[in-house]
């Protein structure tokens, strides 16, 4: 099976200051585009184009296959960048973290995917999980699946199949081709709307079996990132789009506050005691919650490199400093509308856009408030009670 590209090829641009330089283009370019994006409700191929030459779709992709894996430190503080313009297009950006479940396929069709370079975008739409029929050398798949964020721009997507005796009751992801399923666009929603997550639709599509994996089953290649905790990756990734927004969403209020005059000429907005508290505890509860975030990811990033072992117990802190990610910016955002007063409710306003966006990534399932609970169980010895968590 071969996977042509819906986005033109494009490799990144060389490690150093020519791949700075490319991702603080797609930066410029994105104030410029984001409304276009949000209008259209996806964020288009060319775009993708660009962030690839930033390195962010081969920062997951094994050295082996000529990737550059990044840190997921390093890859999260530019989704976070991204976000703090745009937490949608920060979403789907987030999704070049997705190729290390690519690792639990056979090495010979990690290869094949690779052939043509390490750069690959990547978009799932996995719920409901569907009933394949099993046969010779494979799986039958029909049904509709929904949610499969940044689907207009990827090479490949991924659907996913309920498990049975072949997989121990696991759950398969199988990997297609764009050009064999149809998208169907029902993304009608309020929030990350330019993430495009519309459904997938296939009828009586084959897939090879080695064309499919259990999501966060063992990698088959052994390098740093495969051994960084693939599911709690995911929901980390999304929680660093908020942080985003909420950087993105204070920023602003901070500038408006140093005006000199309000716009009816009284007190400057930032003049005023319950605009300068606001502020400065909402900045440090910012800063709080990315400090518990990113020391929790280095921490277990050194385990990955030093191939030590990684605790269940680890898995969950870094699913905590997720969730709690995902609410305290939430929150910051909420409290920089707040700030902002009666002229943030209009459609047109700055913040709606961050406001919009942020209330979205704590209501993901990897993210709502009971995985505070299942965290908590895992510290004290106890079943989470929540599948596949940590």
């Amino acid at each position: 099976m071969t996977i042509p590209s819906t986005t033109e090829r494009i490799e990144a641009a060389p490690a150093g200051p020519a791949r700075d330089r490319a991702f603080e283009h797609a930066l410029e370019v994105l104030r410029d585009r984001r409304d276009e994006f949000d209008q259209q409700r996806f964020v288009p191929p060319d775009y993708i184009a660009l962030l690839k030459r930033a390195g962010l779709y081969r920062a997951s992709t094994p050295a082996q296959f000529g990737g550059e894996p990044m840190a997921p430190s390093s890859f999260m503080h530019l989704v976070e960048r991204i976000s703090a313009i745009d937490p949608a297009t920060g979403w789907v950006a987030s999704f070049g973290s997705s190729l290390v479940y690519f690792s639990a396929l056979p090495v010979a069709t990690q290869a094949k995917i690779y052939a043509d370079g390490p750069d690959i975008a990547y978009a799932g739409g996995l719920f409901p999980m569907q009933e394949a029929e099993k046969v010779e050398g494979g799986y039958l798949c029909s049904g509709l699946w929904q949610f499969a964020s940044g689907c207009r721009g990827a090479d490949i997507l991924g659907i996913g199949l309920a498990g049975g005796p072949d997989t121990n009751g696991m759950p398969l992801t199988a990997l297609v081709n764009p050009a064999d399923v149809e998208i169907v666009e029902n993304w009608d929603v309020a929030g990350m709307a330019a993430t495009g997550s519309h459904s997938i639709r296939a009828d009586q599509l084959f897939v090879p079996e080695e064309m499919t994996f259990v999501r966060g089953g063992a990698p088959k290649v052994d390098e740093p990132i495969t051994r960084y905790p693939m599911l709690p990756y995911a929901a980390q990734v999304l929680a660093v789009v908020t942080l985003g927004a909420a950087r993105g969403a204070l920023d602003y209020v901070q500038e408006v506050g140093a005006a000199r005059s309000s716009i009816t000429g009284g007190a400057a907005k930032g003049n005023r005691p319950a605009y300068k508290i606001g502020l400065a505890r909402a900045e440090a509860d910012l800063r709080s919650a990315r400090a518990f975030f990113y020391e929790v990811t280095d921490e277990v990033w050194r385990l990955a490199l030093a191939g030590d072992p990684i605790s269940d117990e680890h898995r969950a802190m870094l699913r905590l400093a997720a969730t709690h990610a995902a609410h305290v910016g939430r929150t910051v955002v909420l409290a920089a509308f707040d700030l902002a007063g009666t002229g943030a409710i209009y459609d047109s306003h700055p913040l709606q856009r961050y406001l919009q966006d942020a209330l979205v990534p704590a209501q993901h399932a990897m993210l709502q408030t009971n995985t505070f609970e299942a965290a908590g169980s895992i510290l004290l010895g106890l079943d989470a009670g929540i599948p596949s968590f940590p």
